[in-house]
């Protein structure tokens, strides 16, 4: 198995992505974004199509929305990119294949979990139109994520614990990560308008996944779970037979945030609700490829660093170095064991999508957009599950 689709940095991950696709013969969007990177590198969404602009079928495969979390979904990309048989078996009448790097290129390369904004880009597709989700459980434990000093007291960390045993770890793990608008600064800050990242997304999906009638998407991140395990969180539209369907598809070990069987909570704002609203016309099958990497309280450490870090960039450089470092080492593994397991689940999970694209589409279904749904989608409901502190 080859690792060197892993990289180092933004930059390595990119021009790996730009020559495997030039590789394969396929032409490259760049989304520029408006700043630079940590090095002074152009930052962009790249985005490669394979297969005819008519194809009934699209399979997307997405990585960085997360920023740091990119690492791994960058190298998921690179590597079936390099597989020549895999993208050969790609090459049906019907099929279409769309590679997104870099949904956030601003935290990938200046290795922060959000945008240039700080706002986590998987809880901003909103509509900002309408009033905002209030998450008043989020301002009960704020003074203890965003400790004054780094690393965090002892006091702030035993009343994260407190407020857990009070409460409920279900609880906590919804106060923190389900999304939150009252704090520009503080963690999961879900925005008060649409991100360069989501409004490029839709640009993205306006272009390519309009003329379908059918989206398997994986979505690849890291931070969840245990160590080198991809866990399948189904999104989607929630119904059972949108659930039973994802399981016919990926088997019977999806999970769902909005039953409590996943590492994840429920959250506002995801991604999947833009697909569902610029791609309406298609029936929408989409993964959160949840990879494990450090124990849950390892992983809020480093954010609770990295967002100190936010709010006192006049810290030593040194100290900087070691948070982003902390931070880094939370989302991606830089160990062959814990990368060949990535490579291998992903695998599994594109070979599975391709196989269930290829299946009969849904009765019903057709290719128009005459009847859309209202921009504003429900706001997921507020399930919490109770293992992790943390987010997709």
């Amino acid at each position: 198995m080859d690792l060197t689709c892993f990289s180092q940095s933004y930059a390595e991950a990119r021009q790996k992505f730009l020559d495997a696709c030039a590789a394969s013969g396929l032409a490259v969007e760049a989304h520029i974004h408006p700043l630079k990177g940590r090095d002074g590198e152009e930052l962009a969404m790249d985005v490669a199509r394979l297969g005819p602009a008519d194809a009934a079928n699209l399979l997307v495969l997405s990585s960085g929305c997360h920023g740091v979390e990119g690492f791994c979904g960058s190298a998921v990309q690179i590597d079936r990119l390099r597989d020549a048989a895999w993208m050969q078996r790609c090459q049906r009448d019907d099929l279409a294949v769309l590679f997104i790097h870099a949904l956030n290129p601003h935290g990938f390369s200046w290795l922060r979990r959000v945008t240039e904004d700080n706002v986590d880009l998987n809880r901003n597709f909103l509509d900002f139109t309408q009033p905002l989700p209030d998450n008043r459980d989020y301002r009960r434990v704020a003074h203890l994520l965003l400790p004054r000093r780094q690393p965090p007291t002892l006091p702030t960390t035993l009343g994260l614990v407190g407020y857990s045993l009070r409460h409920g770890r279900m609880a906590l793990q919804g106060a923190i990560s389900r999304g939150q608008h009252s704090d520009p600064q503080g963690m999961f800050f879900a925005g008060t308008a649409p991100t360069w990242s989501n409004q490029t997304l839709r640009q993205v999906l306006r272009q390519h996944g309009q003329q379908c009638r059918r989206i398997g998407w994986i979505d690849v991140h890291t931070g969840l779970g245990p160590r080198g395990f991809g866990e399948r969180i189904y999104k989607g539209d929630n119904s059972p037979e949108s659930m039973q369907r994802a399981r016919a598809w990926w088997g019977d070990s999806v999970t769902s945030s909005q039953d409590g069987s996943s590492t994840s909570a429920a959250l506002n704002g995801t991604q999947d609700l833009a697909t569902m609203t610029e791609c309406a016309q298609a029936e929408y099958n989409g993964l959160t490829l949840e990879y494990g990497t450090q124990a849950g309280l390892k992983v809020l450490n480093a954010l609770r660093a990295d967002h100190w870090l936010y709010r006192n960039p006049q810290a030593p450089a040194a100290q900087q170095e070691r948070i982003k470092r902390q931070l880094r080492d939370a989302f991606y593994i830089d160990a062959d064991d814990w990368k060949q397991r990535v490579l291998q689940q992903a695998r599994e999970v594109l070979d599975q999508t391709l196989a269930g694209l290829a299946g009969p589409l849904a009765a019903g279904r057709r290719l128009t957009a005459a009847h859309r749904p209202a921009h504003r989608l429900p706001a997921e409901q507020a399930a919490f599950a109770e293992r992790r502190p943390g987010g997709q």
